[in-house]
């Protein structure tokens, strides 16, 4: 569940006029990069290692408001009033401005002012994050008791029982007046405006991470270089479990928390009507993109490239006993001083071509790509893995809120304190794996499909952890069946109950809930004032044995205990994908020709964008909507489930997981057979004629080759 760090491939290339323009930097004091030597000494603006910490924070922000709106999806559903297919697409949204433009990246390249063009698209991401929050301030206040009267206490007098004789009987058209065309009108401009911020989030993201890492990738000393990209990464990770710690953070509020009712609320955060202030995470992440991105503003088109290596940094490496220190090339410091003139393939002649020219050769190099049978099992295999984390990311906040009944707020507080870690963990182990270890493509191979397996493993558990559906008169069993509701709805006499009221109650002794204290005859309401919070209960409930008093609220899980136990297996499993992570991205660049290895990696992840990113919280939502029982109704149209079959739920839900997770799994297993083919053929020294074999790049195994290292 790690971050998704932008393709490093996707560098833009300097062409030879520009590498001889900055060799004169270094050279001559009037170099173009400042106009003159002491200006250059003086302006921190100019030290690659300021502008790696400036990126850092600006990724580390940007992935925070990214993040957010999965760890609120729950709260803006109940808000708006929106489906789980609905929500998911939104949640998906941000996908699509991305991959329309993320492929010409490699075509800019370094024509454009990269810091310049990463502050516009950073302002853009900060003015979309301001955009997400505007819903909140046009609309009206929300109203967790549809029922009641404006002009009414909310909670009072509505949602009991009231006689028949004295309250007509609901009528369930939509010819209510808080039907009218303009509330209309207003769901529907909410929904866009969101819509629309989520493209130019994905719009603004665009530039930030394929030109932030080729930018220190240029002016970073070649030995410095993978320090500083992995310092950038290391800091990137903790994005996404920033953005669920401010969501569970920002959920404790109440959503009006600027223009609170009179008399305040009666409402706890473990009531199913609470809503938390989703919209204030988007302002303070916004606030924090926006303040990351002022420093672009002020760095040059191109720096010195920094002359020394660090100290600290050589000394570790000698520590270490990489080849470094044995006075030989590490894999990617030979990475990082290929000359550009030996890459003959696309990525040499992109600089020379133009827009159209560009667009007519890449189709060719994309299927060229992916022709080779190692890249596409890969990219096959990431695609599943992606899906996999892009609905648990989305989804699993709410999936917690509904089979354990917790809070939203403890929810997020847990994936951001447990899932997140355990995956940046994994991560850096199946990277350190690789570079320790030294492992060839047949072994990373290995590696993949012991984590795959492990991870699919630790899945199966998971089916068998979860709470039983709460039993609601009238809706989840048959009154007859279901004890103390024989006489259900007989009991509430005649009561005249609103349609589109939901104020939950629930009978402590036979653990039945209703949905409004109307719907258990109640006829008067009682409030036990406490230090620090109000207790509604309601009595002279009819259908309730002894007639009350019952507490408002929906009934407590008698498993709410299982939620630790079901989350450290999903964290153990995210470890144990994202160790996957490393080791397959090897196979990527081991595996294609080498002047295609800049785009192959961009080709990989705009199919993961198009094939996992995009369409898996859209799948994910659409299996939860299958499993509500009992929708509410807004304005004669469907709007948000109120209750779900949790085995149901669970069971379509984990199976999506498994799904998934077996796809990658056989993927992996598919790519090792391959892989010791091929060695096995090595070993035997068969020839075998296949048209464009000579061209690629073997995949062997064995200590004496060593892969490529990951910049990433």
């Amino acid at each position: 569940m790690g971050p998704r760090i932008g393709p490093v491939g996707e560098e833009p290339q300097m062409s030879d006029k520009d590498t001889k323009a900055m060799m004169s930097t270094e050279d001559i004091p009037q170099g173009k990069a400042s106009p003159n030597s002491q200006d250059l000494q003086r302006s921190v603006f100019y030290s690659i290692k300021f502008f790696v910490l400036c990126h850092s924070l600006l990724q580390l922000a940007q992935l925070m408001i990214s993040g957010y709106l999965k760890s609120s999806i729950s709260t803006v559903e109940k808000r708006f009033g929106l489906s789980s297919q609905t929500s998911g697409l939104l949640a998906a949204f941000n996908e699509v401005g991305n991959t329309a433009l993320i492929v010409f990246v490699s075509y800019f390249g370094s024509r454009v002012h990269r810091p310049r063009l990463i502050g516009y698209g950073a302002v853009l991401v900060a003015l979309s994050g301001l955009l997400m929050s505007l819903p909140h301030f046009i609309s009206e206040p929300y109203r967790y008791d549809h029922a009641s009267p404006v002009d009414m206490p909310q909670d009072f007098e509505a949602s009991l029982c009231q006689s028949k004789t004295l309250v007509p009987d609901p009528t369930p058209a939509p010819s209510n007046s808080s039907c009218s065309s303009y509330t209309e009108t207003q769901h529907l401009a909410v929904v866009g405006i969101m819509f629309t911020a989520q493209t130019l989030l994905g719009v603004g993201g665009v530039p930030i991470q394929p030109f932030g890492i080729s930018y220190i990738d240029d002016f970073a000393h070649n030995s410095n270089s993978p320090l500083y990209l992995g310092i950038l990464f290391a800091v990137t990770m903790m994005g996404p479990g920033m953005a669920y710690g401010l969501g569970g953070l920002m959920l404790r509020l109440y959503v009006d928390i600027d223009r609170m009712p009179e008399g305040g609320i009666s409402l706890t955060s473990k009531d199913p009507r609470w809503v938390g202030a989703w919209w204030l995470g988007f302002l303070i992440s916004a606030g924090a993109v926006a303040l990351a991105a002022v420093p672009y503003f002020f760095f040059p088109k191109e720096m010195p490239k920094e002359k020394h290596e660090l100290r600290f940094w050589r000394k570790v490496l000698m520590v270490s006993d990489s080849p470094v220190s044995r006075g030989e090339d590490s894999p990617s410091e030979q990475s990082l001083q290929e000359p550009l003139e030996k890459q003959d393939g696309l990525v040499q002649i992109a600089p020379d071509l133009t827009v159209i020219q560009f667009i007519k050769v890449f189709p060719r190099v994309l299927l060229r790509t992916l022709r080779h049978p190692i890249f596409l099992l890969v990219v096959l295999s990431q695609v599943c893995m992606s899906s996999m984390v892009a609905g648990m990311a989305t989804f699993l906040p709410k999936f917690l809120e509904r089979q354990f009944s917790v809070t939203a707020s403890y929810a997020n507080l847990l994936i951001g304190g447990l899932t997140i870690p355990s995956a940046i963990i994994g991560i850096v182990v199946g990277g350190m794996l690789v570079k320790r270890l030294h492992l060839g493509p047949m072994r990373c191979g290995a590696l993949c499909l012991l984590g795959a397996l492990f991870c699919l493993l630790l899945s199966l558990p998971l089916f068998f952890m979860g709470c039983p559906t709460h039993q609601i008169a009238g809706i989840t069993h048959e009154p007859g069946n279901l004890p103390g509701l024989e006489q259900f709805p007989a009991c509430r006499g005649n009561c005249s109950c609103p349609l589109d009221d939901f104020n939950p109650i629930c009978d402590p002794s036979t653990h039945v809930e209703y949905l409004t204290p109307c719907q258990a005859g109640c006829t008067s309401r009682v409030v036990q004032e406490a230090l620090d919070k109000s207790q509604v209960f309601y009595a002279n409930c009819s259908c309730v044995v002894g007639g009350g008093p019952v507490p408002a609220g929906s009934c407590d899980s008698a498993c709410s205990h299982l939620v630790l136990p079901f989350m450290f297996l999903v964290s153990l499993g995210a470890a144990l994908a994202s160790l996957t992570h490393t080791p397959s991205f090897m196979l990527i660049l081991r595996g294609v020709k080498k002047e295609d290895k800049t785009l192959a990696v961009g080709i990989q992840f705009m199919l993961l964008r198009v094939l996992a990113w995009m369409p898996s919280p859209v799948i994910h939502g659409s299996a939860i909507d299958t499993t509500c029982v009992y929708w509410a109704q807004s304005c004669g149209r469907r709007a948000v489930c109120r209750y779900y079959d949790h085995d149901l739920l669970r069971n379509r839900f984990v199976g999506l997981q498994f799904f998934f997770k077996t796809g990658s799994l056989a993927c992996f297993a598919l790519i090792l057979a391959i892989l010791r083919q091929q060695d096995k053929e090595e070993r035997t020294q068969v020839t075998v004629s296949i048209p464009g074999l000579q061209q690629q790049q073997p995949l062997v195994s064995g200590p004496e080759k060593k892969p490529e290292e990951f910049r990433a």
